[in-house]
């Protein structure tokens, strides 16, 4: 779950990381109204789950209440790549000696978080990673001992600061730390980490990206996550409200799968046949009719998707139960599209034999599976 800027900063403000003093804003009203308790300059910020929202005029700024005002105006006007901006923030301007970048996330191949720093923040650290990697520093963070004193005290030494200054930067290592681990970040941010004039630090930008398994220790955002005002398209949310693990992509071909494993296999094999995958669907294990029925609806209501490969390794998942739920799932929507099932495991006999009835064809391999789908969407020009 990916939380908007001001609900990061929020997080922050809690374990005592200091952002610029702010107020969010969904009309003018509220624009004047949040303008009115901050000093000036304003920076007025779009609140987007997308990155690269200052590139693409996300991000403006004002000398007055009123120019503050005019800023929030135009952008609740706008868009930013494709999203309504329906809140900005409202931020005093900060006065910005130098932009540094610090972040921690998950090295799956280390089996342990990472701490990321960099000196030269404010942009993409992707980016910077690219151009000028020796600019960008990595700390493995041992998953038993977690970030010490010890290791902050040595990412803030190789940046270069000394004294009171490279006790504040620790300092706020250790919070940040604790806050993700708190939050069960995949990643916590803070980009730009602004060095002021005063030599005090400061998040003016936050970012924190929640583990969707470990919402259940977070019911309150577990909550928001559902909410009409973020951006998740409908067909997500109702992916999300049944357990389902779903992606669009901006292929034409649905995938659906009990396994990560064999669904990113799927995509994989649909790719090599020269097909284009329209999403990332798995049902997980031991998936009942109910959530069968409902993956298979996302699929066939989707414009997108011109056919569909339905993948099955029956083990808690049965084969019969998957072959009822595509046979009233394909009787129940008014959309007619190909389908294409590998049906393999537990009852599969049974599950074949309901399909055949159907006419719906089931191949026994999923590279020919595959290849059919792919064979079927290109000869109906779909």
């Amino acid at each position: 779950m990916k939380l908007y800027e001001y609900e990061a900063k929020n997080i922050f403000k809690e374990y005592r990381i200091p952002p610029p003093k702010g107020e969010l804003a969904a009309n003018t009203s509220q624009a004047r109204e949040a303008a009115a308790k901050i000093k000036p300059p304003f920076a007025v910020k779009a609140q987007v789950l997308t990155g690269g929202r200052g590139k693409a005029g996300g991000i403006l700024f004002a000398n007055s209440v009123e120019e503050a005002v005019e800023a929030a105006e135009k952008l609740l006007k706008t868009q930013v790549k494709g999203i309504p901006i329906k809140k900005v923030l409202i931020e005093e301007k900060l006065p910005i000696k130098k932009e540094l970048y610090f972040g921690i996330t998950i090295d799956r191949a280390n089996r342990s978080y990472v701490a990321i720093v960099s000196v030269s923040g404010g942009v993409e650290i992707e980016d910077v990673a690219a151009k000028t990697p020796e600019a960008v520093w990595k700390t493995l963070i041992n998953p038993q001992r977690g970030l010490r004193s010890f290791d902050a005290e040595q990412i803030a030494k190789k940046m270069g600061y000394t004294g009171e200054q490279r006790a504040e930067l620790v300092r706020v290592f250790e919070k940040l730390y604790q806050a993700g681990m708190d939050y069960d970040a995949e990643l916590i941010e803070i980009n730009p980490l602004a060095e002021t004039a005063d030599g005090k630090f400061v998040a003016a930008d936050a970012r924190l990206i929640m583990d969707d398994n470990a919402l259940f220790r977070h019911p309150d955002h577990e909550r928001r996550l559902f909410a009409e005002e973020r951006e998740s398209a409908p067909r997500e949310i109702e992916a999300m409200k049944h357990g389902l693990a779903y992606v669009k992509l901006d292929g034409n071909i649905g995938v659906v799968g009990n396994g990560a494993g064999l669904v990113m296999a799927t995509l994989d094999m649909i790719q090599y046949y020269g097909g284009k995958p329209a999403n990332f669907l798995d049902l997980g294990g031991g998936a009942d009719t109910e959530r069968i029925a409902v993956a298979l609806g996302i699929l066939l209501l989707d414009p997108d998707v011109k056919g569909s490969l339905i993948n099955i390794l029956g083990g808690m998942t049965r084969c019969d139960d998957v072959a009822r739920a595509i046979v009233d799932a394909k009787n129940t929507v008014a959309q007619r599209k190909p389908l294409v099932i590998r049906l393999v495991g537990t009852n599969e006999e049974e599950g074949i034999r309901i399909l055949t009835q159907e006419r719906i064809p089931v191949l026994d391999s999923m590279e020919e599976a595959a290849k059919s789908i792919v064979e079927i969407v290109k000869s109906e020009g779909r």
